[in-house]
């Protein structure tokens, strides 16, 4: 699981895009937090902090301590806005979490013993369908990733979500079908060759087929 993130937060007294554009020009970045069946709390963030914290690459599927006046607050964030043009944050949905609860995150998948799959060592190619799965998991245990061992893995075999062990706590949000997470698929050029094979073994098929005819008119 991903480290317990923090971030220091002051109350946002005002409302409003004039508000907001003002906290921006001093550096702050708008924010809320809610959820757990109580009143949203409207605060604002130091942007450099929060930069850092996106920049883990895990910010969106990490428990997040948010501090306001010496009163510490666990969440997940929910939604960062980001300018369109510049790309810096306008602002950070935070949700609150009650004790015990279970999130809905984006988990990403990776592939582990890639050398161990006869299929692409003969030189066929991942194609990954899925590359996060959408989770519900224990807020206490959200894992960073979801490992996926392709041992053994041929050309033309696929991964469903069926075939993944998922961490304790932890279960897909899809449940009405057995999607496909990734599948070894042969390169064209190997394609090519297999169908060249193919054409070969048809056209010797047909000498030899030939071959019988003639032979048997002969006699």
């Amino acid at each position: 699981m991903s480290d317990l993130l923090t971030i220091s937060a002051e109350p946002r007294e005002r409302a409003g895009k004039g508000a907001s554009r003002a906290l921006r020009r001093e550096g702050r970045v708008p924010a809320v937090i809610y959820g757990d069946k109580k009143e949203a709390q409207t605060i604002h963030v130091e942007a450099r902090a929060l930069n850092k914290l996106l920049g883990t690459g895990h910010f969106m599927n990490s428990l997040v301590q948010v501090e306001v006046d010496g009163v510490k607050t666990r969440t997940l964030p929910k939604d960062v806005a980001f300018d369109p043009v510049t790309d810096r944050p306008l602002h950070v949905d935070f949700f609150r979490l009650a004790k015990g609860a279970k999130v809905q995150v984006n988990i990403p998948v990776v592939f582990i013993n890639e050398e161990a799959s006869p299929g692409l060592k003969r030189g066929g190619v991942m194609n990954v369908v899925r590359h996060e799965l959408d989770l519900m998991c224990d807020a206490d245990h959200i894992p960073d990733q979801i490992e996926i061992d392709v041992t053994g893995l041929e050309i033309g075999d696929s991964i469903h979500i069926s075939n993944i062990t998922l961490p304790k706590g932890a279960e897909s949000v899809i449940t009405d079908r057995d999607f496909t997470i990734a599948g070894v698929t042969a390169p064209s050029a190997l394609k090519s060759s297999d169908d060249e094979a193919a054409d070969e073994e048809a056209e010797a098929e047909v000498t030899e087929q030939d071959a019988d005819t003639v032979e048997g008119e002969d006699s």
